[in-house]
């Protein structure tokens, strides 16, 4: 049998604000997915922010490992752009092909892609490109990443159908007017996304390529608002991930991405990589941090990690942090002397301006963090201070610790610093735009 193809969909700012995963929002290309593929219901991005996140999926390492400390736009890079998952693929015998956002590399001619597809426009352009693409119909095996900006703000206007008095803000953010409509600007946004996967994935079944492509629909942190990108608590950190395709080689029906299940084990988006090349029957590269995602498809009770990691270093500002998370607890530690918020870590938007005349600013940003998903899932209650978790929170620092000393991790050497003409907000710093202003 030939080797399948790989459709990878991704978003922008998107987490788990599908209807997939329980929210009501009218996603119905992207439900129907995972009705026919399989929906990770822990799934989780190595670092929320967008190029940081983006580089953890497309090389198998963390952040840290492979030199993608900040944001592309804002003069970060990566160490080594010979170890991105398309050219392990395009020396594998695949065509690779890249369709709109990518936001991993300034010079996307270097990503390893053999085809670029002109993409002018918005969403809708790009799935139009990807769309005309499998009509060719393509060069097969072939690698095909298609990148939406939506749900990146700024929103578009809330349509009728996304009626602010009807709309429910993320549980952590007030229940307001102006929050509600922030919130319904997002529900049109997801629109979109939707529309425009919907409309690369009818391509592929109409070019009759759907049963030998396997298909990762993603996205690369959570959503634009207070206390969830750029964080580290499960709100900034988890991630919409759905597949549908074949399995290893061979493998058959019991061993791939189809089914309409659902896996509950932790998994972290550098999984993503090992798993490719292993439906591929590509070698694995010696560089990959992640564990294929294939043993979880034997049954309900197969598990993957013990823990996952997740970090931050420069998103608009320095603010350093890094977090271990279990099935129970969540660590999270700050390298940085800084006792209150960033707010320039956050994006604008009326959410944020509502938290920020209440004087959200000012809340504190503790040195070290301890959560009990169980009995606190929304992340409010920090155990760290609480002696009765002394022996938890030591176990969270040694595998945290672990962790980093294995990955080579550099802060702890010291302060990461950016690179020669990157720009950086300062922490005092309101909003993004406010470096601009500094002479």
């Amino acid at each position: 049998m030939r080797s399948p193809n790989i459709l990878y969909l991704h978003s922008h700012d998107t987490g788990r604000y599908v209807q997939p995963y329980g929210y009501a929002l009218d996603t119905p290309n992207i439900q129907q997915f995972a009705r026919e593929g399989v929906l990770f219901r822990q799934a989780f991005c190595g670092a929320p922010t967008c190029s940081p996140s983006r580089a953890v999926l497309l090389t198998g390492q963390a952040a840290h490992s492979c030199g993608m400390f900040g944001l592309v736009n804002r003069g970060f890079d990566l160490r080594d752009k010979e170890k991105l998952l398309p050219r392990t693929l395009r020396q594998g015998g695949y065509q690779t092909i890249l369709c709109g956002v990518t936001h991993v590399v300034k010079d996307t001619s270097t990503l390893g892609y053999e085809e670029i597809l002109p993409t002018p426009g918005g969403d809708s352009r790009i799935a139009e490109a990807a769309a005309a693409y499998l009509a060719r119909p393509p060069r097969e095996p072939f690698f095909l990443d298609v990148g939406f900006s939506a749900t990146h703000r700024g929103f578009p206007e809330p349509s009728p159908a996304d009626d602010p008095n009807y709309v429910i803000p993320p549980a952590i953010l007030p229940d307001t007017p102006r929050v509600r409509r922030d919130m319904a600007a997002f529900h049109a946004s997801a629109r979109r996304l939707d529309e425009g996967m919907g409309t690369v994935l009818q391509a592929l079944e109409r070019g009759g390529l759907g049963e030998n492509t396997l298909v990762i629909l993603t996205t690369d942190h959570g959503i634009a608002f207070p206390g969830m990108k750029c964080n580290l608590t499960d709100h900034g950190i988890g991630v919409m991930l759905m597949m549908r395709g074949p399995g290893a080689p061979g493998a058959g029906r019991d061993g791939d991405f189809r089914g309409g299940r659902v896996v509950d084990a932790m998994v972290s988006q550098a999984d993503l990589f090992p798993t490719v090349c292993d439906v591929a029957g590509v070698e694995r590269p010696p560089w990959l941090q992640g564990l294929s995602l294939l043993p979880l498809l034997g049954g309900p009770g197969a598990g993957l990690h013990e823990e996952v990691f997740a970090e931050v270093n420069y998103h608009c500002c320095y603010e350093p942090m890094r977090a271990a998370r279990t099935g129970r607890w969540k660590y999270i530690r700050r390298f940085v002397d800084r006792p209150m918020r960033m707010p320039a870590q956050c994006d604008d938007g009326p959410s944020k301006r509502e938290l920020m005349e209440a004087g959200w600013r000012y809340a504190p940003a503790p040195a070290e963090e301890l959560y009990d998903f169980l009995l606190d899932p929304q992340e409010v209650h920090n155990l760290a201070t609480d002696g009765a978790h002394a022996d938890t929170l030591q176990d969270m620092r040694d595998r945290l610790e672990d962790w980093m000393t294995r990955t080579d991790d550099p802060i702890l050497a010291g302060p990461i610093a950016p690179p020669p003409g990157a720009v950086v907000n300062d922490p005092t710093d309101l909003h993004p735009q406010d470096v601009k202003k500094r002479p």
